[in-house]
């Protein structure tokens, strides 16, 4: 079973100045694709705090994927793209491509996303934007590759 760690990141939310909208969602989602969701995490919209965040998930959770939420825009506060980047050892640009492609069929402020995915060890980390509807979005070009990428970076053996 593919092991999930999530960033959600907001400051807003992390201060208690707005509701995560996401979780639930996202917990369903996870459950229906029999993804087990290790941790769910919300972090300040800060470079360095994302960043820190990612790698510690990396090296003492070890999922299998990490979905960041948020901060792939173009406010001054959005960071998850240079945090995600800051952290890899190797950038998958193909996957953040997919999911702008997909969405510009929607919505034209897709092309305004940054978001970028990459390995870090044996962890993919996917950068997803923040709200409800395009995670769902972005998350369906993304799931059904899922287990092969998992594959594919020989991490379904890791514990």
């Amino acid at each position: 079973m593919i092991r999930v760690a999530v960033v959600l990141i907001s400051s807003k939310i992390q201060s208690g100045q707005a509701p995560d909208e996401n979780r639930k969602s996202l917990e369903r989602i996870l459950t229906n694709h029999q993804l087990t969701l290790l941790s769910y995490e919300v972090v300040v919209d800060d470079r360095q705090a994302i960043s820190r965040q990612l790698a510690t998930l990396c090296e003492t959770t070890a999922p299998h994927i990490i979905f960041t939420l948020g901060g792939t825009g173009v406010r001054p506060t959005d960071w998850a793209p240079e945090a995600t980047k800051d952290v890899i050892e190797k950038e998958i640009p193909g996957i953040g491509e997919a999911m702008r492609a997909e969405s510009l069929k929607k919505v034209r402020t897709a092309m305004l996303s940054r978001g970028t995915a990459g390995i870090k060890g044996s962890t993919l980390i996917i950068n997803l934007p923040g709200s409800v509807k395009g995670v769902q979005e972005n998350l369906d070009v993304v799931l059904p590759l899922l287990e092969h990428m998992v594959e594919k970076m020989g991490s379904m053996a890791t514990p």
